[in-house]
């Protein structure tokens, strides 16, 4: 494989992604929402309101948590173990919902867009193979979703640290569960979703066509993205490293079983067939 193969095809897709404000913009305002707008809101409210008969429910509800989880909380008041677990735990789907959702938007007009611009014929007779012009696609893809949420998890782990650190005695997130979570479990399942959107787009005839398939596949496997996430995050180190490994497992046969479903005829839109 040639690698600046690859890096042209991502290169190129990137440009094109950054010149499109009107994908960025709204796109960015929802890694704004859900790692900065909800988080404060939510946590200043709990911190703010003191021992009061609503922060009393909020900590009564924390025993519904797993033990191990439970074991873990910090903070000597209801309202600071509250916002503990609140951050920590409950604010898993942040991880999970930014990435899958950019991501499989960008994936799923990737290589169907091509034919739509026009764009394909060119692609297709190019002297990347289809094998780059796949890990280039995928790479353009991944890039967004996933630098998206680096940049919400810095600036959450900020608020987090100011808002809720006083209470528990000091600055102490990203949990080494968070830091597993962010590098080892949620990068394969969003290497996983995207193996699914392109090979869809690969194969239907429409960016819209693509966009709708993509969601009634994407929705089950966030399901399952979240459970097992949150699962990591509630178990212990070995259980977290155990769902990376099998994720990574699957993904990487997958994104390979995916390589196939690039074809120059599909990129001159005459194997477009589902």
């Amino acid at each position: 494989m040639n690698w600046k193969h690859v890096k042209t095809v991502a290169r190129t897709d990137l440009r094109q992604l950054a010149q499109a404000k009107d994908f960025w913009v709204p796109m960015s305002i929802l890694g704004a929402i859900f790692f900065v707008v909800v988080p404060t809101i939510l946590l200043l409210a709990l911190t703010s309101l003191g021992d009061v008969e609503a922060i009393s429910k909020v900590a009564d509800a924390v025993e519904v948590l797993p033990q191990q989880a439970q074991e873990q909380i910090q903070g000597d008041t209801d309202a600071g173990r509250a916002s503990y677990a609140l951050a920590v735990f409950l604010f898993a789907p942040v991880a999970i919902v930014v990435p899958l959702t950019i991501s499989t938007a960008v994936g799923a007009a990737t290589i169907v867009g091509e034919r739509e611009r026009g764009t394909g014929e060119f692609l297709a007779h190019s002297p990347a193979g289809t094998r780059e012009i796949y890990m280039g696609k995928l790479i353009a893809s991944l890039i967004p979703g996933y630098a998206t949420t680096i940049v919400g998890f810095g600036i959450y782990s900020i608020i987090v640290n100011v808002i809720v650190g006083p209470e528990v005695g000091g600055w102490f997130f990203p949990t080494k569960q968070w830091w597993i979570l962010m590098l080892w479990v949620v990068p394969p399942f969003l290497a996983i979703t995207l193996s699914v959107v392109l090979r869809l787009s690969a194969r239907v005839k429409s960016t819209a066509a693509a966009q709708q398939a993509s969601g009634l596949v994407t929705l089950p496997l966030i399901g399952i993205a979240y459970s097992q996430s949150t699962g990591a995050l509630f178990g212990a180190d070995r259980t977290s490293a155990l769902i990376g490994g099998i994720a990574w497992g699957v993904a990487a046969i997958g994104l390979y079983k995916g390589m196939k479903s690039v074809s120059r005829g599909r990129l001159l839109g005459v194997a477009d067939e589902m």
